[in-house]
Formats: structure tokens, sequence, C-alpha cells
């Protein structure tokens, strides 16, 4: 399972022009999921997502989580980040989770979220999304667990 962590001012995602998902200040993370992936992959990178140091502290350094400030977290799916890019001039996909799987996973992910943290946000899985975000910093790390 991939995460592709953003610190942001505020994020949100639209589909079909309408806001499905946002948030002010916090983590807006891209989420993959990979064919071996499974639940306890999904409880550690949301453990992760919660506790991982991306915001300054007093002396401007990166040692506070999202609980420490209180952000929201925005989780959004997004299968090309499992894509296998090193070869020829197109991704393949083939190292992506199936829908199925990719599915089940997210909702999990999401509802874990919902049920250790607020305030939590998401985007539609499987939809043509578009997200809107400020990046702050820019502060972008890839979890990959």
């Amino acid at each position: 399972m991939r995460g592709l962590l953003q610190r942001v001012r505020g994020a949100r995602v639209e589909v079909a022009g309408e806001v499905v998902g946002a948030i002010d200040q916090g983590l807006l993370v891209l989420v993959a999921v990979e064919p071996e992936d499974s639940r306890e992959h999904a409880d550690k990178l949301l453990h992760k997502l919660l506790n991982y140091r991306v915001f300054s502290d007093e002396q401007g350094k990166m040692n506070k989580s999202l609980k420490d400030v209180g952000g929201g977290l925005l989780l959004v799916s997004q299968f090309t980040l499992a894509a296998d890019t090193r070869n020829g001039l197109r991704p393949s996909f083939s190292t992506a989770a199936p829908p199925a799987l990719g599915a089940e996973l997210f909702d999990y992910l999401l509802q874990q979220a919902n049920s250790q943290y607020a305030p939590v946000a998401s985007g539609r899985f499987g939809a043509d999304m578009q997200v809107h975000l400020v990046n702050d910093g820019p502060v972008t790390f890839m979890l990959q667990i």
C-alpha cells in the first residue's frame, strides 16, 4: 500500500462539479492499493498518517503530527501510484490491485480513519475526480507499507 502524503493548507475533491470531500489545514493523501495488500497494511498506513511528524513546532522543525495539530485528513484513491514506470514510455498498471480489492481496502482504510480520528474526508473510489489543494511548504512524502 502506498500513500502520497501532502501537507496542505486546504484541499477538496470534486466529482462532476460537486464537492465530495474537503479539509482545511491537514493532510491530503493519495492512496494506492497493490495486490498483496491487506487490512494490516491499511492499519499500518493509517497509524503512520496520524502520527507522522510533518508539521512544524514552535522552533520551525517538523516535530508535530496530524493528531498534534488537529488538522483534517483527506483520503483519495489513486491506483496510478501503483504503476510500474521503470520501462518504456507508457505506465503498466499490472502492479495495482484489482478494482474489487482496491475498493475493499480503501473503504476499510476510510472506515478505520473515521473511527479513530476527526475530521476525515474522502474522494469517491473509481470516480473521475478533480483534486484541488494548496500544498504547504511544499511538503510531500511517499509512504510505502
